[in-house]
């Protein structure tokens, strides 16, 4: 039918996005996710403790209270997550100097070797998927990676940043 893209509704006019599509890159996004997410398990780790781990090694040393802003997550999620990492030896935690009261988390070497096995499964896996698209799709998707990034970069910022 004339007018209409391969999923059944009209085309989108260039750069912009229906409620459709919306919803379908978010499914796609998610699928992904969950996807690249089992890497963890390969360490033991949840999805949150993996990427909370990520956070720590990325950032080195870092407060719980950034932590729960960057991550999302409450803090009564948060401590849960920060002792099983304390306990399986893969972050430290200790007063914050500046603070007592409060207390900041940091990578061991364990938790460095534990994220970057995770980071390179991830990156593996993703790979192997890539390659056996079409090199019309991966050129695609290579071609769409700096508007992958803008809007990972963009979904960074709070709700409150953001203009409708």
């Amino acid at each position: 039918m004339a007018g209409m893209h391969e999923h059944g509704g009209p085309p989108a006019a260039f750069g912009s996005f229906d409620e459709e599509a919306v919803a379908r890159l978010r499914k796609a996004i998610g699928r992904m996710a969950r996807a690249l997410n089992q890497s963890a398990t390969l360490e033991d780790l949840t999805p949150t403790q993996a990427s909370v781990l990520q956070l720590v090694v990325v950032r080195g040393r870092v407060g719980l209270s950034e932590l729960a802003g960057i991550e999302g997550i409450n803090p009564t999620m948060l401590s849960r997550v920060v002792s099983r990492l304390d306990t399986l030896g893969l972050i430290e935690r200790s007063a914050d100097e500046a603070d007592q009261r409060a207390v900041v988390v940091a990578p061991t070497e364990a938790g460095r070797e534990a994220s970057l096995h995770i980071r390179d499964q991830r990156t593996r896996e993703l790979l192997a998927v890539v390659e056996q698209l079409s090199g019309d799709t991966a050129a695609t998707l290579l071609a769409a990676l700096p508007a992958f990034e803008a809007l990972a970069e963009a979904m960074r910022r709070p709700a409150t940043e953001r203009t409708p």
